[in-house]
């Protein structure tokens, strides 16, 4: 733990030097790759989880994209590199760029696909029947009922990718990029712990950041309604309805008719000649 504080309160591992970049830098660089990874990944699985989860066709596709989920991406890169590095050598960075990119793409897809998808389905069918029973177009039900109940969970597939993505994307210095595994690389290579254990608890940061971000996203974009937040007037009622309960509370029995109103105490007079007798 020690060796970790030494290198996180060093300068120079901030500032960087000529020949290596510093600690800003590198986590500017991790977040570059996060987030084009998860722009593509959105790209494509957003709104084909719209359209398979609104049509209820081709479900096989999200068990497909989850089976993504067991590929080692270590494994993947390596595959990747062997078989688009003959296409894009020569230009610079994008040799070991491409296939990085093409990896994280992989592991984002299934959470954004398989959330999106179920999402749309847990739509209740007596809300989708009301929309349509009001004229709604399908598209006009996709956009305005099914995706905004759905948000909740398409924001916690996103949020799922992001943490995944943000803690795979080490991957990059195993083919020679930069960002926060370089860390973690150099450190393992040249055996310097605290290094190495330094750029592990950078990671872990910045994921818990980047969640953090998205979470207060969440909380904007997503309805009231459908996430339970109402205001406070709407979840303890109007000052009549407050009252009863503090009545409640206090006196079953001063829920009656004539609890409050001394109106309805007094006795009830008689009228003369009617042949009664007055109670008074």
């Amino acid at each position: 733990m020690n060796e970790v504080l030494v290198w996180l309160n060093d300068p120079q591992n901030w500032t960087g030097t000529r020949s290596t970049p510093g600690i800003g830098d590198q986590v500017a660089a991790h977040l570059a790759y996060t987030a084009v990874a998860l722009l593509i990944a959105g790209g494509i699985a957003f709104p084909l989880g719209l359209v398979l989860g609104h049509t209820g066709r081709a479900s096989w596709l999200v068990s497909v994209a989850n089976g993504l989920r067991s590929l080692p991406t270590v494994g993947l890169l390596i595959l990747l590199y062997v078989m688009v590095s003959p296409l894009v050598s020569g230009r610079g960075d994008a040799v070991y760029l491409v296939p990085t990119e093409i990896a994280l793409v992989v592991l984002a897809l299934p959470a954004i696909l398989a959330n999106t998808y179920a999402g749309v389905r847990n739509v209740s069918p007596a809300v989708r029947d009301a929309a349509f029973g009001m004229g709604m177009t399908g598209r006009q039900v996709l956009f305005r009922v099914e995706l905004p109940n759905a948000l909740p969970l398409v924001f916690s597939g996103v949020r799922s990718a992001a943490l995944q993505v943000i803690a795979t994307a080490t991957i990059a210095a195993y083919v020679g990029l930069d960002g926060l595994g370089r860390y973690v690389y150099d450190g393992l290579a040249s055996r310097q712990f605290g290094e190495m254990a330094g750029g592990a608890v950078l990671v872990a940061v910045l994921a818990l950041l980047v969640d953090l971000l998205l979470a207060l996203v969440q909380r904007v974009t997503v309805s009231r309604g459908v996430s339970g937040r109402f205001s406070r007037r709407a979840a303890g009622g109007d000052g009549r309805t407050a009252r009863i309960t503090e009545l409640a509370a206090a006196d079953p029995d001063d829920l009656s008719p004539a609890a409050g109103d001394p109106a309805a105490t007094d006795p009830v007079p008689v009228p003369e000649g009617s042949g009664g007798r007055s109670t008074g």
